[in-house]
């Protein structure tokens, strides 16, 4: 049996990810993956495996989760697959966008911490106090 053919219980999928079968099941109500039923068991297979990973892998980067949904949807409507790269540049771009965003307002707090430090140091000398060996 082929990797594409085989077939993965929550279990798995949960301890391979080092998720929980409950984070894979919020995923299934989001409609990111869509298992089958064998009897009273969810079984996953390749697609829904792949899937998972890009939706963790996305999380990660901090991307929404309608937005990899969308993402995830366009793989079956267009073959060369155009559509669904052009939306990937897009979200990456734009999450790149708030990251520097991000970036440039810690790097703002930071710069107005260090000047508190320094007027704290400051006091701190001119009333004898020396907070490198005292603090």
């Amino acid at each position: 049996m082929t990797d594409k053919n085989r077939l993965y219980a929550i279990s798995e999928l949960a301890k391979d990810f080092g998720i929980t079968p409950r984070t894979i099941r919020f995923y299934e109500d989001k409609g990111l993956i869509s298992p089958r039923r064998v009897g009273a068991n969810r079984v996953y297979d390749y697609r829904d495996r792949a899937r998972l990973s890009l939706v963790l892998r996305f999380k990660d980067l901090g991307m929404k989760l309608d937005r990899t949904k969308e993402f995830l949807d366009l793989y079956d409507v267009d073959k060369t697959r155009v559509v669904q790269l052009k939306m990937g540049f897009r979200g990456i771009c734009e999450r790149i966008e708030e990251l520097e965003q991000q970036i440039a307002g810690l790097q703002e707090n930071l710069d107005k911490l260090y000047e508190l430090k320094d007027e704290a140091v400051e006091k701190l000398r001119e009333r004898g106090v020396d907070p490198e060996t005292e603090l």
